[in-house]
């Protein structure tokens, strides 16, 4: 071993750890030497290892041709979805097949083979259905993407869904057979595939309608709670009914939901305000901020105030390194993986030339911010914009309520049968006298880019006339290509948006040379109104009682009932042993209700929600209108990265 670590040269070394820092350098050069003096060994036997995020282009090309060159051949290397660079030994050359193999398939057995192949089973894309718990999307995909030996972009959705909770969303997969998914069921701890079909088209981003909530609220209390425990019940029964019956008909404004903004004190939106401002540098210190409660909590913990998670810690030392050394190296081998901005913007002003030793791009601020990846880099101005349509949501409903006025936007393409003209029928028939054939819509070669919606103002005639409802109304998110309102509102968009806290920006003023926040802007529906609204108040002894089931805990019951030991012990075995179904408040035994000194338990009261809302509408905001603001959400005992 020692050998061949010898044999790479210092300049070579230097390369690398400027490439990858001093600790993967090593790893990788441990990694050659051991393939080097156990050459029998197969490329699985001498495992692997991944870089940290590299988002700089030109340097992952670098990594690439280096490490070829370096270790000459024997080090394969292959960028993530996320950035960051595979490593492992390469395969002997005879193990590598002169045909390519399909993706998905074995190569060797009677998988289908081209796009015929495929179509003779649906499709090229398998639609599955993915149920998981405390878990994101992207997390299980990149499990199973691992167990198949595949790319992650292999796999497609048209939402991701939240970590904090129980859900279930379909998925798609190119050109991969059912049977290799079935058999990754094994390998998933609290999520699990099925309901398999083949279809032509696979799944994109906002290909869904909404989505359905079941929400249980735990301890309600509720106004002249007094009596027994079955008084208490009928109230609770009467108000929620009440509630729930103006809530379906009301509706709720469509606000944006809290996440929107982050969770530390530097909010996304303050970053967005400053990247649109052309204040780039401040914004690459805001991302760049930390809280020196988190600092000094790594070398006296146990003195914190608050507890604080080891990421938040490391991420603080790490950002703290950065900010008084300006060695990026030692700065992102101490920072978590899963701080992607950060990394970016280290990794990018963090460039040192080779030779001089000068930190070339010190103060290339945007250069930084365009390191970030782009869903993260456009959430900041995104973000902002959404602060400007929820304080305009709020001035409008002061203003007006729920009453349609004059210079009210409606969307065009929704409204053109309420239009005093109309277009005249498509005709069917041309100047030959031949039918005309238009292609059917999946056939067209339209593209989503080319169906932006278009708004109009309402005319006094058009609002006085009882023809639109406040759900028909939208505002627009600011930008270059959308209209505002020709009311007061039009006008407080200005007054807002030029203000301190507004960002003084002009809200007909929002082209930039830099095209990421050079927003067009879009229209957003004032009020949603919930679909498919349903409650139910349930009583309930212990907090950590299952009060409605999954549906994991439905095909389990299903299986006990139809006697099918196979799908049981699968589905059980998913969740562990100690995964039970709902108990009912008629299955208790006495011992139930009884605590450790042989009191009675005091009944506490849950209500039950199930509805649908349509896409990107907020839960969180409908229970803010349905509670009158009286939910309290569950907070985890740690603090946030960024404090102030």
């Amino acid at each position: 071993m020692e050998e061949a670590l010898a044999s790479i040269a210092t300049a070579d070394m230097d390369i690398l750890k400027n490439i990858f820092g001093e600790k993967t350098t090593s790893d990788i050069c441990n990694l050659y030497a051991k393939s080097i003096a156990r050459p029998e060994r197969k490329t699985r036997d001498h495992g692997s290892l991944q870089s940290e995020v590299i988002g700089d282009k030109q340097m992952r090309t670098d990594a690439h041709i280096n490490v070829r060159r370096i270790f000459s051949g024997r080090v394969d290397t292959m960028t993530n979805d996320d950035n960051t660079i595979a490593i492992k030994i390469a395969a002997a050359a005879n193990n590598h097949p002169n045909a390519r193999a399909l993706p998905g398939s074995k190569g060797k057995n009677n998988r289908p083979k081209g796009k015929v192949g495929w179509d003779e089973l649906g499709g090229e894309h398998l639609h599955f259905t993915l149920y998981k718990e405390n878990k994101d999307t992207m997390e299980v995909l990149y499990w199973i993407a691992s167990q198949l030996k595949l790319h992650v972009k292999n796999f497609q959705f048209a939402g991701t869904k939240d970590r904090r909770g129980v859900t279930v969303q379909r998925v798609s997969a190119y050109r991969i057979a059912a049977d290799r998914l079935q058999g990754v069921n094994p390998t998933l701890r609290q999520a699990r595939l099925g309901g398999f079909k083949y279809m032509p088209q696979g799944l994109d981003l906002g290909d869904l309608y909404g989505n359905e909530f079941t929400i249980t609220l735990r301890e309600c209390t509720f106004p002249g709670q007094q009596g027994d425990a079955a008084a208490q019940f009928e109230l609770a029964k009467k108000i929620v009914g009440d509630a729930v019956s103006q809530f379906q008909e009301r509706g709720f404004i469509n606000y944006y939901g809290l996440q929107r903004f982050g969770t530390f004190a530097i909010s996304t939106d303050t970053i967005g305000r400053k990247m649109l401002r052309g204040d780039l540098e401040s914004a690459v210190e805001d991302i760049l901020s930390f809280s020196p409660e988190a600092l000094a909590a790594a070398d006296n913990p146990d003195q914190a105030s608050t507890k604080i998670s080891h990421d938040d810690i490391a991420r603080a030392e790490a950002l703290h390194i950065w900010k008084t050394t300006k060695k990026s190296g030692a700065a992102l081998d101490k920072l978590p993986r899963r701080f992607q901005a950060e990394n970016a913007l280290i990794r990018h002003l963090g460039w040192v030339d080779r030779k001089s030793g000068d930190l070339l791009r010190a103060k290339d601020w945007q250069g930084a911010l365009q390191n970030i990846p782009r869903n993260l880099r456009l959430m900041y101005v995104h973000a902002y914009q959404s602060l400007v349509w929820n304080t305009v949501a709020g001035r409008r409903y002061e203003l007006y309520g729920n009453k349609v006025v004059a210079g009210d936007l409606v969307l065009v393409h929704e409204h053109k049968d309420k239009e005093a003209y109309k277009q005249e029928d498509e005709e069917t028939i041309d100047d030959a006298g031949e039918i005309i054939v238009r292609p059917a819509a999946h056939d067209t070669a339209t593209s989503l880019e080319d169906k932006f919606e278009r708004a109009r103002a309402l005319t006094p005639e058009e609002a006085a006339s009882g023809k639109y409802t406040i759900f028909d109304l939208v505002l627009p998110l600011p930008g270059f290509d959308v209209m505002y309102p020709s009311n007061e509102l039009g006008a407080f968009y200005t007054e807002y948006m030029g203000s301190e806290v507004g960002g003084k920006l002009n809200p007909r003023d929002m082209r930039r040379k830099w095209k990421d926040v050079s927003l067009s802007g879009s229209y957003r529906k004032l009020m949603a109104k919930p679909q498919g609204l349903d409650w139910e108040v349930k009583p309930y002894f212990q907090d950590d009682e299952q009060l409605i089931q999954t549906d994991l805990d439905k095909l389990i019951a299903k299986a006990k009932e139809e006697g099918n030991a196979d799908a049981l012990g699968g589905a059980e075995a998913l969740l562990g042993s100690d995964k039970s179904l709902e108990k009912s408040l008629d299955d208790k035994t006495q011992e139930d209700t009884k605590m450790a000194d042989g009191t009675e338990e005091q009944q506490k009261l849950a209500v039950v929600i199930k509805m649908q809302l349509g896409s990107s509408q907020y839960a969180t905001m409908a229970l803010r209108e349905l509670t009158k603001g009286g939910v309290t959400a569950f907070r985890p005992d740690f603090q946030g990265g960024r404090l102030s």
